[in-house]
C-alpha cells in the first residue's frame, strides 16, 4: 500500500481535522476510482458470512467504526473496501457545528488521536439523504445517534425518538451514543435511570419495524455499572453493546483518546461485559477501542465476542489494515483446518 503511505505522508503534515475534511470530499466524489485503488485483496474464503444475534451478517469480522464518516458522504468507498460493515454518525436531530477549533490532534508516536469534536454533523435530515443515494455494496449498515448539544438532559429521550424515526428505514442498526466525552453533561445519560427514560421513550416505535438496537459505552465506567447495563441490555431487549467509546486522559488533554492509549482500558471494560453475558444470551458485545492488529481480534474472539469496529488504526495504517487481518485469518484458517469465518471462531474458543 505505497499509495497510502504517500498519502499519509502528506496528509500527516496537514491540520488533523482540516486533512480529515479533504479526504472525505475526495472520497465521496470518487468512491469507485478511490476503492479500486486501495482495494485490499479479498480471499474467497470470506464469502461465508459470521451472523450476529441479532441478524445481522457481517461479510468480514471487521468494520468501521463511527465517528470516521460522520455525515454517510462516503458510505459507496468504504462499503467497496472489505468492511464487513460501516457505522457512520453520530448524528444529531439538527446540524451541530460541534466544539470550537483546533479540535482533532495526532498523537503520532502512540498511534493514537485526541479529539473533542462534539458531534459537529450536518443534522438528521441530510445524513438520511446522504444514505438513501448511497451504494451500501450489500454491506450492513449502522447510524450512530447522539442528542444536540443544546438539548437539555430531560428532553434527551425527545432526540433519540426522533432520531430512531427518522433512521429505522433505512439502518441495518441503530446505535445510542451516551458515552462521548465531547458533549457537556451526556455521560450523565449513562445511569440507569436515565437510559431507562430514553428506551422507554422508543418503546411504541419498536413494536413497528424491529431495527437492532446497540448501546455504545464508555471505557470510563466503573465495573460495578456493568451489571445493571446488562441486565438493562436484557430487559429491553437489546441487540448489543458497543465496547468503547474514547478515554477521557486529563494529563494528556481535554477532549476523548481513541487507538493505541485507550488499547487496555477497552479491552478490560470488553472481557468484564462478557463475563457478565451468559451463554446462549442473544446480547452480543461489538469490540471497539484501540484495536489495531489481528491478535487484539483473537483474543476478543476468545473472550467470546465476534465482531469488532476499528477507526483510529484505519487513520494510520490505512486499508493495508484490512489486509493485515486477511491475511492473518487466512493464515489461522489454514492452521485450524477450517474454511469458514464462523468454523474458525468456534475453534479458536475450544
Amino acid at each position: 500500500m505505497k499509495l497510502y503511505n504517500i498519502f499519509k505522508n502528506v496528509a500527516f503534515n496537514l491540520d488533523a481535522e482540516f486533512a480529515h475534511n479533504q479526504s472525505m470530499t475526495l472520497l465521496s466524489k470518487f468512491p469507485e476510482a478511490l476503492g479500486g485503488l486501495f482495494l485490499p485483496k479479498v480471499d474467497p474464503r470470506f464469502d461465508t458470512s459470521l451472523e450476529l444475534s441479532d441478524g445481522n451478517r457481517w461479510s468480514f469480522p471487521v468494520g468501521l467504526a463511527a465517528g470516521l464518516d460522520k455525515n454517510a458522504e462516503a458510505i459507496n468507498f468504504f462499503t467497496k473496501i472489505p468492511f464487513g460493515c460501516v457505522e457512520v454518525g453520530t448524528v444529531t436531530p439538527r446540524p451541530q457545528q460541534g466544539n470550537p477549533k483546533p479540535r482533532m490532534f495526532r498523537l503520532k508516536e502512540e498511534e493514537s488521536l485526541l479529539n473533542r469534536m462534539g458531534f459537529n454533523n450536518l443534522g438528521a435530515q441530510q445524513v438520511l439523504r446522504n444514505i438513501q443515494c448511497s451504494d451500501r455494496h450489500f454491506k450492513v449498515l449502522g447510524v450512530n445517534l447522539g442528542k444536540n448539544k443544546d438539548t437539555s438532559q430531560d428532553d434527551a429521550p425527545r432526540d433519540y425518538k426522533e432520531l430512531y424515526e427518522t433512521f429505522r428505514e433505512v439502518a441495518d442498526y441503530l446505535v445510542v451514543n451516551v458515552s462521548s466525552p465531547n458533549t457537556p453533561g451526556l455521560r450523565d445519560l449513562q445511569n440507569i435511570e436515565s437510559l431507562k427514560l430514553i428506551f422507554d421513550n422508543l418503546a411504541d416505535l419498536r413494536k413497528g419495524r424491529v431495527v437492532p438496537l446497540y448501546l455504545k459505552i464508555s471505557p470510563d465506567l466503573s465495573f460495578d455499572d456493568i451489571p445493571g447495563i446488562v441486565n438493562l441490555a436484557r430487559h429491553y431487549d437489546l441487540a448489543g453493546i458497543i465496547a468503547t467509546n474514547t478515554t477521557i486522559r486529563k494529563d494528556i488533554g481535554v477532549g476523548g483518546i481513541s487507538g493505541k492509549l485507550l488499547q487496555q482500558k477497552s479491552k478490560a471494560m470488553r472481557a468484564e461485559l462478557l463475563g457478565q453475558i451468559e451463554a446462549g444470551e442473544s446480547i452480543e458485545v461489538i469490540g471497539v477501542g484501540g484495536i489495531s492488529h489481528f491478535n487484539d481480534l483473537l483474543e476478543f474472539w476468545e473472550l467470546g465476542g465476534k465482531v469488532c469496529q476499528i477507526y483510529t488504526s484505519f487513520i494510520y495504517q490505512g486499508p493495508q489494515v484490512l489486509e493485515h487481518f486477511s491475511s492473518e485469518l487466512i493464515k489461522l484458517m489454514e492452521k485450524e483446518k477450517v474454511f469458514k469465518l464462523s468454523e474458525l471462531l468456534e475453534s479458536v474458543r475450544t
